[in-house]
């Protein structure tokens, strides 16, 4: 039956296989374990004629100009595949390989733009709504991402996402001719979903009569056949024999899409795991030298933001857009601490640039491997880093932007999960 509980609610992505060409979908590969409140939405591009000499003092006509997509995806438990989804489209290029039996993901920046249409990756995204709806959409975008290690706590990951607004749902309207005293109707093409009798019946959300040009009536409707195309039974309107239209709004027999493919279980990853080296260097194969910090971290925050512009440009649908267009990739990492000594704070006088290397292991999958999440930032410059009180101990709260090392750029993801690889 159709239900309004958030808790039916499912999320699920082509997280192995990004898009070949912008609002091309992909198969849904990865149901996501996301947050409560998540929820994919289309955004409507509207205006009225309200500037223009209509002869009347208020506007008469909304023009339709398309809809953009958007979405907050939420992962107060982070595990090391939401990390690898997330990043291999934020940051746009991921290289897998073999470790143990399962397969470590290298993740990087991309360079330029991926085509002429899109700077990065996209990736397809469904949203079963309750017991309501199922909407299916093409070309979602990282635009950022927040990461937070805060002690005494699980690791986060959260991603705001932006979508040129090509949508398919499964749930359509048609128009039919019958009289306006038939008891029953018959659909042009379609069976309704369903594998019950009752579940066919919920799944036809309304049927309407025009017994006056432009006044609809609500229709009864009792019983659903689960023949193609199907007969609804419906309660006589009333009228006198006339040829009228009906709107019957119903989900059809579902395509393939509409069966959402299962989620894969990882270890969470806790705070407590974490290992953060700060001031070294990368090498290419492994972080040298530094300082370990351990207890007196209160929290590490990294930040991406991508600047998408999602656009609509000439040649295309006027739907949906059909280019997204990354103005200016920036990265920053927070840094709360016990204020014990005077290094980062001497980085900052010296204005001398450090290299920063967090890894959070959970647990074995193949010993001596684990799956974990390594973050790896070559070069790093401390813009501000004022000294606070904290309770009742003394705090600096570093704030540190990312800059891009001539060799090893800004940023590596490495992550580590029996997963083969993610937008391929």
């Amino acid at each position: 039956m159709r239900s309004s509980r958030a808790r039916h609610n499912a999320i699920a992505v082509s997280a192995a296989n990004a898009e070949t060409a912008i609002n091309t979908e992909q198969t849904l590969d990865l149901a996501l374990l996301c947050g409560l409140d998540n929820v994919i939405n289309l955004t409507p591009r509207r205006e009225s004629n309200a500037e223009e000499l209509t002869g009347k003092e208020e506007p008469d006509t909304i023009y339709d100009l398309g809809r953009t997509a958007e979405a907050t995806f939420t992962f107060p438990k982070a595990q090391p595949q939401h990390f690898a989804f997330l990043c291999a489209y934020g940051l746009g290029v991921c290289a897998s390989a073999a470790a143990g039996t399962g397969y470590q993901h290298t993740i990087t920046p991309i360079d330029n733009d991926l085509d002429g249409a899109r700077s990065n990756p996209s990736f397809t995204g469904a949203e079963k709504f309750a017991g309501v709806l199922k909407r299916r959409f093409a070309s979602l975008f990282v635009e950022s991402i927040t990461a937070n290690f805060s002690a005494d706590s699980w690791v986060s990951i959260n991603a705001d996402l932006v979508g040129t607004g090509k949508a398919t749902d499964n749930v359509i309207q048609e128009t039919i001719e019958a009289l306006d005293n038939a008891e029953s109707l018959t659909l042009a093409a379609n069976g309704v979903h369903g594998s019950s009798a009752q579940d066919r019946l919920d799944n036809v959300h309304q049927i309407k009569v025009e017994l006056d040009t432009g006044e609809w009536t609500e229709v009864e409707f009792s019983a659903v056949s689960d023949a193609t195309p199907a007969v609804i039974t419906i309660t006589d309107p009333g009228g006198a024999g006339a040829t009228v239209n009906y709107k019957v709004l119903y989900v059809p027999t579902e395509a393939g899409w509409c069966t959402f493919p299962s989620r894969v279980s990882e270890s969470p990853l806790r705070v407590s795991q974490l290992a953060v080296v700060i001031g070294g260097a990368w090498d290419g194969s492994a972080f040298q030298g530094g300082r370990t910090l351990d207890a007196e971290i209160n929290s590490i925050e990294w930040s991406l933001q991508n600047n998408l512009a999602v656009e609509f440009v000439p040649g295309a649908a006027d739907a949906y857009a059909s280019r997204a267009f990354r103005e200016g990739r920036t990265q920053a990492v927070k840094l709360d601490r016990e204020f014990r000594e005077y290094i980062v704070q001497q980085y900052m006088d010296a204005n001398e640039t450090i290299g920063l290397h967090l890894l959070c292991q959970g647990d074995v999958y193949d010993d001596p491997h684990k799956f974990q999440v390594e973050l790896i930032f070559p070069r790093l410059g401390v813009l501000s880093a004022p000294l606070n009180v904290n309770g009742k101990r003394m705090a600096e709260a570093g704030d540190l932007t990312v800059l891009e090392d001539d060799t090893y750029g800004s940023v590596i993801v490495k992550v580590k999960n029996l997963q083969s690889g993610y937008a391929a």
